[in-house]
């Protein structure tokens, strides 16, 4: 049960209408219209959903993100790169406690105002998730 909806505001229909967020109890779910009926989706389901599809990408691209965090930070040593390949292979365990305390506010409407988007049916399956930036680099590879 997750009290939190990780990804509030980025979450849309096919009609690309915005999801909204109610709790049941402590449990947060993500409000999506169905034709005017309001199906509430566990959000915990759509979160793990997004997040497992992101660890799949990162997983894909591992050489890559360990590369471009390291330029991102400035280091190249061994001790650095150690540290970054171990939280990726961890990266399991961040993702429980992501939903465990939930992005921050800033987080989300930064990945909003880079197009971040993830697209349910009525059911909350994911259809899409709009990643800009990152379709290109799968192109590359």
């Amino acid at each position: 049960m997750s009290k939190h909806a990780l990804f509030q505001g980025l979450i849309v229909n096919e009609a690309n209408e915005p999801a909204g967020v109610a709790h049941i109890g402590e449990e947060a779910h993500y409000v999506i219209n169905d034709a005017g009926f309001k199906r509430h989706v566990a959000a915990e389901a759509i979160d793990r959903t997004v997040l497992r599809d992101l660890r799949a990408q990162i997983t894909r691209h591992q050489e890559l993100v360990s590369d471009s965090a390291l330029k991102m930070l400035g280091q190249d040593d061994l001790f650095t790169k150690a540290m970054i390949d171990s939280s990726l292979k961890n990266i399991d365990a961040h993702m429980d406690q992501l939903l465990q305390q939930g992005l921050p506010s800033g987080a989300r409407q930064w990945l909003g105002m880079l197009g971040f988007r993830i697209v349910v049916d009525h059911h909350g399956e994911m259809l899409k998730l709009d990643q800009p930036g990152i379709a290109a680099l799968d192109d590359e590879l």
